[in-house]
């Protein structure tokens, strides 16, 4: 799978010091090729703090909310026709357009220790 992350983290602890106040933002585009460009799944991930709070799946074709906040947010990005019909095709020109990119350090390493 091709995964990109975005991870936005507060102020670092001073030394020694246990974590406080970290703030976690983060966004996940996966990709999962099955059976080469054939069968292609783009997932996207929206998570705050440890916990995912949306989701968009090419196969579902909509973006679904894991807490109140991620229902509501989600209700709104799927309202937006044109945003959501970039979301649709993001498996073609993002996943698709890049399987040569991933395919050496993918498919081409399978099995090797």
């Amino acid at each position: 799978a091709l995964l990109v992350a975005l991870v936005v983290l507060g102020a670092p602890p001073a030394a020694g010091a246990e974590l406080s106040a970290v703030f976690l933002h983060m966004g996940t585009h996966e990709c999962y090729f099955i059976n080469g460009k054939e069968k292609v799944r783009f997932v996207q991930r929206y998570i705050y703090n440890r916990e995912t709070y949306m989701v968009f799946e090419s196969d579902v074709g909509v973006h679904v909310g894991f807490t109140p906040y991620g229902e509501r947010f989600a209700r709104e990005m799927n309202s937006d026709s044109k945003w959501m019909e970039e979301q649709r095709t993001t498996v073609d020109w993002y996943c698709r357009d890049n399987y040569e990119v991933v395919r050496p350090f993918t498919v081409e390493r399978r099995g090797e220790r």
